[in-house]
């Protein structure tokens, strides 16, 4: 388990200084979103390629996160080289771009920061796939966590395909997306990521408490970031400046787990 733990540690490592590497050359750091699931995704299918005879929990755990991370990696790796820097970096490294400290605040407080992250949230999967190995089944417990993957994915997925559909439609400029999944939470895709996480840490659960029991920082502090920290409080900040009617969607939809509208 540690061996392999650490051999993904390497990885990350490698991968991430060769991330860093290209940001210094195109002077944008803010392509690491994409990698956040792209990273969890190779991480692992890393780990299910350490083992001689993957067994059928293993391959179902390394299943359920390359096809998580490796759907939003492609989306969020699109949709930056349609829209070009996040301006949340944008803001992150102004002052060390005028202050001629670009790379060393990409390398500390972007790319291994980041790779710090990833490892910690994506550490059900791993651990969960090592500890499998080749002989645990599929138990109920990991067909529950299958099931509220599914729900996340379902979030996640249309969440997405909906807002994308609504700004390519040039009648909603300027407008605040309350339809589809919008309408009952401000955030399907970050309720999406949580569910599924949630999913992924239960089917590891299921080969072994010990697993379970340290691994559970993985979907907890995912939770914590989309909610209390980097998600959803900086993206609306940004939106209620933006949009106008936003304090209003605010009022009347839930802000993270998806509930009836409220009359206003």
């Amino acid at each position: 388990m540690i061996e392999g733990l650490l051999g993904n540690a390497v990885i990350l490592l490698g991968l991430v200084l060769l991330l860093w590497a290209v940001s210094l050359q195109i002077n944008d750091v803010s392509f690491i979103d994409a990698f956040w699931g792209g990273g969890m995704a190779l991480l692992a299918l890393a780990s299910w390629l350490r083992l001689a005879d993957p067994g059928p929990l293993a391959t179902l755990l390394m299943a359920m996160t390359v096809l998580w991370g490796g759907r939003l990696a492609i989306h969020l790796f699109r949709r930056w080289r349609r829209e070009g820097e996040d301006p949340r970096y944008a803001r992150m490294m102004r002052k060390p771009r005028e202050q001629g400290r670009f790379a060393i605040a990409a390398l500390t407080q972007v790319f291994l920061g980041q790779a710090v992250l990833l490892f910690i949230v994506s550490s059900p999967a791993q651990a969960g796939i090592i500890a499998a190995g080749a002989v645990q089944p599929i138990s109920g417990l990991a067909l529950v966590g299958l099931a509220l993957w599914l729900v996340g994915i379902f979030f996640e997925w249309v969440g997405d395909w909906q807002l994308a559909r609504f700004r390519a439609d040039p009648a909603s400029k300027g407008e605040v997306m309350d339809r589809g999944l919008w309408r009952y939470t401000r955030h399907p895709n970050y309720f999406g990521d949580a569910c599924a996480w949630w999913g992924i840490w239960l089917a590891a659960a299921s080969a072994g408490w010990w697993i379970a029991a340290w691994t559970v920082v993985g979907p907890l502090f995912l939770t914590f970031t989309l909610t209390r920290w980097s998600g959803k409080p900086l993206l609306e900040a940004g939106m209620a400046k933006r949009r106008p009617g936003y304090a209003d969607y605010v009022r009347r939809t839930s802000g993270f787990f998806p509930l009836p509208p409220k009359k206003t």
